[in-house]
């Protein structure tokens, strides 16, 4: 928390009620609903004020959900959480996924005495956490939003993480627009967490109607939606979203429904109780200062509120264990980096005492091996489908509740959840991503299957480490040090078996390069990753004997962080002060462009490259490594080319 967020109290605990036995009758719960309704009003003028003031935000957007948020935040249907520890392991989590509506979430927050009051109208200023859309710099925010439709699938990953592998008796709420469900990563979303029963997770759909710009394609035509999430096997309740009746009778049934999860579809109005209500083009714009006066004439109780939620036990968050491994490979030995992945999950678990490592798949556990993780640890094994943008976003849920993700497809298709994995840098999701397949070495699956492009997007991901190994041990290396590495991180794979290169207990770390080859009298220095390091290497060999020309060998490993200091060593020690990279990637964002961009600022090393410079096609890896001249051939050729 910063100066200007302020806790009001210190940390609460209500020891848990006993069960109720069968035999015991449960009586409903009553409220005040005219206090509720005046709650809701309240919210509705934090937001008001907080957009005035930043000149900025979405107050109808608010208003459309207050009655909502009310009951959500101040009655025992709603959420059960400690509000002076927002941070406790057992609350119930509340997922804002239409993050516009970030306001009405402070004032929440405000209200139930957590953050002081004055603070709320620094809304979207620079030195204030309240940003126009959540991001977990607030302990009550467990993933950014405002890129809409990914709070349900991160929700989704949490809820399965408390049923399933914390047994934890808490519930996900995820508030979304009825916009965003014209996104397909909802749906994906909705069939996964009704595929595993996750009946702790509520899904509330704000159907106010007007979208951003216009009304949306299904407008109030409440019917679609049931029928649509009925469809995705959701136990679906129908309300009016500004009758408090309603809402907490809905919440209430949520709470006893069992191995389904549940949907609210409330029909509400944009900018409800404002002049401007029901009206389009009020989207993101802040409304007159006189529409505070309008709904304080609506109230009967400014101020003096006595509803609370009902606060669970304290939990506290599991401390990670610290992952080691041990690496056994013969000196003939050859494997594929892929298949080292799921060795080396393996390996990691016997160290894992809590069970804290989760691999996800999407259908390409038999490629990826991480079906050897499943085979060994069934229970911390999540199979998500061919839905990739579902998939990390359970993966960052899973994060977000303290366990060690592992996602892993083809490279190609993260490009898919892109989206997903940029929001997660934004958050800061720690998933461990592992693309498999990468580059023309596949062979004969052709283009679709290839990733290309991969190196480039996780790249420009924030704090996020690319490691790419290659050999069996490196590749088993590069996931012990991911899984010990509190950021996100990405380890390309491929596909060829591939002759071991390491001894076993050779040491990597993140941001450092490996030689496997240096002379005295070397020319120009070599750099590859993956299959054409192997490459590189027999070039050289063949250079020295054949031709009396000898080369550095660097094998990159770590893309990102790059080896400055060793590359420009290595380069320096050479009598042509050249690097040639070698690369099973586009030569967009690769490796080529990341060795350039470290070294820029030399004028005195120069740098050429051999890459993917075509769109791909099948063929056998023998093959498609001569065509894009990756091969020990073509790059004997460009040395000579350079040299001479």
């Amino acid at each position: 928390m910063s100066d200007r967020v302020t806790r009001k109290g210190k940390n609460q605990v209500q020891k848990e009620e006993p069960k109720q036995t069968k035999k015991q009758k449960v009586q409903k719960e009553s409220y005040d609903i005219g206090q509720l309704q005046d709650i809701a009003h309240q919210l509705r003028i934090h937001s008001i004020e907080m957009t005035i003031a930043s000149n900025s935000g979405h107050p109808t957007s608010c208003a459309s959900m207050a009655e909502i948020m009310g009951v959500l935040f101040f009655t025992k249907a709603g959420m059960h959480y400690n509000p002076k520890d927002p941070g406790n392991f057992g609350n119930d989590r509340f997922v804002l996924s239409k993050g516009h509506a970030a306001p009405i979430l402070y004032a929440a927050w405000s209200m139930a005495g957590y953050i002081d009051g004055t603070e709320l109208l620094n809304l979207r200023k620079i030195d204030s956490l309240l940003e126009g859309h959540p991001v977990p710099k607030l302990p009550f925010v467990d993933v950014a939003t405002g890129s809409l439709g990914q709070g349900l699938s991160v929700a989704g990953g949490m809820a399965y993480s408390s049923k399933y592998l914390d047994k934890i008796n808490n519930r996900y709420w995820v508030l979304m627009g009825d916009g965003e469900i014209a996104e397909g990563s909802v749906w994906e979303a909705a069939h996964l967490a009704s595929h595993y029963k996750l009946d702790n997770i509520t899904a509330i759909v704000d159907v106010n109607r007007l979208g951003q710009s216009e009304e949306t394609s299904i407008g109030h035509d409440i019917n679609v939606y049931k029928k649509r999430w009925e469809a995705f096997g959701w136990k679906t309740i129908v309300i009016d979203g500004h009758n408090l009746n309603q809402l907490t009778d809905a919440f209430e049934q949520c709470r006893n429904v069992k191995n389904q999860p549940q949907v609210i579809i409330a029909k509400t109005f944009k900018g409800k109780y404002l002049e401007m209500e029901n009206k389009e083009d009020w989207h993101g714009k802040p409304v007159p200062q006189a529409q505070v006066e309008f709904v304080k004439k609506q109230m009967k109780q400014q101020g003096g509120f006595t509803l609370t939620p009902e606060v669970p036990v304290q939990i506290e968050k599991p401390q990670q264990s610290h992952f080691t491994l041990e690496v056994n490979y013969g000196p003939d030995a050859k494997q594929s980096t892929r298949e080292a992945y799921g060795k080396a999950l393996v390996g990691l678990s016997k160290t894992d005492a809590n069970q804290q490592i989760v691999a996800v798949d999407g259908d390409t556990k038999n490629s990826t091996f991480s079906i050897k993780y499943k085979e060994a640890v069934p229970t911390n094994f999540v199979e998500c489908f061919i839905a990739e943008q579902n998939m990390v976003g359970w993966a960052q849920g899973f994060s977000c509740r303290g366990k060690v993700a592992f996602a892993s497809t083809f490279a190609a298709f993260f490009a898919r959840g892109f989206d997903q994995i940029r929001m997660g840098g934004v958050s800061g999701s720690q998933v461990k991503y592992v693309g498999s397949h990468a580059g023309v070495s596949i062979g004969e699956d052709g283009p679709s299957q290839m990733g290309l492009e991969d190196i480039a997007m996780f790249r420009t991901i924030p704090n996020c480490v690319v490691l790419y190994p290659s050999d069996g041990v490196s590749a088993e290396r590069a996931i012990e040090l991911v899984a010990n590495q509190k950021s996100a991180c990405y380890v390309r794979m491929s596909r060829p078996s591939l002759p071991i290169l390491y001894s076993n207990d050779e040491v990597f770390q993140i941001g450092k390069s490996k030689i496997l080859k240096q002379n005295n009298d070397d020319k120009i220095l070599l750099i590859g990753g993956g299959v054409t390091t192997h490459e590189i290497f027999k070039a050289a060999k063949q250079l020295s004997e054949q031709d009396n020309i000898h080369v550095t060998v660097l094998d990159l490993f770590s893309v990102k962080p790059i080896d400055h200091d060793g590359i420009i060593n290595a380069a320096n020690k050479t009598a042509l002060k050249t690097i040639l990279v070698v690369e099973d990637h586009y030569q967009e964002g690769g490796l080529y462009e990341a060795v350039s961009s470290s070294l820029s600022l030399n004028n005195e090393v120069k740098i050429h490259s051999i890459h993917v410079d075509k769109i791909a096609k099948s063929g056998t890896p023998a093959q498609m490594l001569s065509l894009y001249h990756l091969d020990a051939a073509g790059i004997i050729a460009k040395v000579k080319s350079i040299i001479q």
